[in-house]
């Protein structure tokens, strides 16, 4: 896919992916306990939307562009507010010039006893992403390749925590790799709670990865998707989902409210679809 974020950031895949990042922080925090954030592609943590590139593609004028000031139904805006708060908090003049990744989003979540581990393996982006959080005590940022920490960063010290997998799929066989890592991190972490991120687009093999993740018998799988074109005219992502390991037990309802107005507000034609529905667990599909 060629993926350098700062192209990509803040379009619709964005405000599906931290979306539902800020709903599963949110709900950890409904406890006391710390939890840590483990961030395993995480980027450069901070994207300017004024730059040469996200100007070239603008691919946040319809993603975040369409809502970061839109007047949204009472119940899907106060699910969203998380999301959009951390973006309006950055911006305090109004719009969107920057972009909070989701290393910088989580981190503006935090309560003071929370904790983010960001991963990131490109030296450039590592420089970014160590420079941002310089100094914060509630940030460890590493230069590794983020599918090892899968297993040699869980479980986390504080027994509780979340898990995000968003690689850029650059290379052949990610979907393979998603399914493989979260074979191991669940092994790992069984309580915890994980959300992979993957692009939908013509040809990709979505049926191939949900069955592969089937058959690892995960007890509770909820899977998130979205759409906003069809895949018959679109050369790049027409879509893209999410994978939640461990939900929870209020996301499949909040995300049947919040994921049509998504479609609706995010749509570019009229073949625009978004769905929640159980790979494995509740009400199973």
């Amino acid at each position: 896919m060629n993926y350098r974020h700062i192209y990509h950031a803040g379009n619709f895949a964005d405000v599906l992916k931290h979306a539902v990042l800020a709903m599963l922080i949110r709900y950890l925090q409904k406890k006391d306990a710390a939890f840590r954030v483990l961030d395993t592609h995480a980027g450069i943590g901070l994207y300017d939307l004024s730059s040469v590139e996200a100007q070239k593609t603008g691919e946040w004028q319809t993603g975040i562009g369409k809502l970061i000031d839109a007047d949204l139904p009472a119940e899907a805006a106060a699910l969203i507010e998380p999301y959009l708060g951390a973006i309006r908090a950055l911006n305090p003049k109004g719009g969107v010039t920057k972009y909070p990744g989701s290393p910088a989003l989580a981190r503006a979540l935090f309560r003071p006893q929370d904790r983010l581990s960001a991963i990131e393996l490109h030296p450039d982006d590592y420089g970014a992403l160590s420079r941002l959080f310089e100094g914060d005590h509630q940030v460890r940022v590493t230069e590794l390749d983020g599918w090892l920490t899968l297993n040699a960063h869980l479980p986390p010290k504080e027994k509780r925590g979340l898990v995000l997998v968003d690689p850029p799929f650059e290379q052949e066989g990610e979907y393979e790799r998603l399914v493989k890592g979260l074979a191991l991190g669940y092994r790992r972490f069984p309580g915890g709670t994980f959300c992979l991120w993957y692009p939908m687009k013509k040809g990709a093999p979505i049926a191939d990865f949900h069955k592969a993740l089937k058959d690892l018998e995960i007890p509770k799988m909820l899977c998130a998707e979205l759409t906003v074109m069809s895949d018959r005219e679109a050369t790049g992502l027409n879509g893209s989902g999410l994978v939640i390991v461990n939900p929870p037990y209020t996301l499949k309802d909040e995300l049947s409210v919040l994921l049509p107005v998504l479609k609706d507000r995010l749509a570019v034609d009229r073949y625009a679809s978004a769905r929640a529905f159980w790979l494995r667990g509740e009400n199973k599909e």
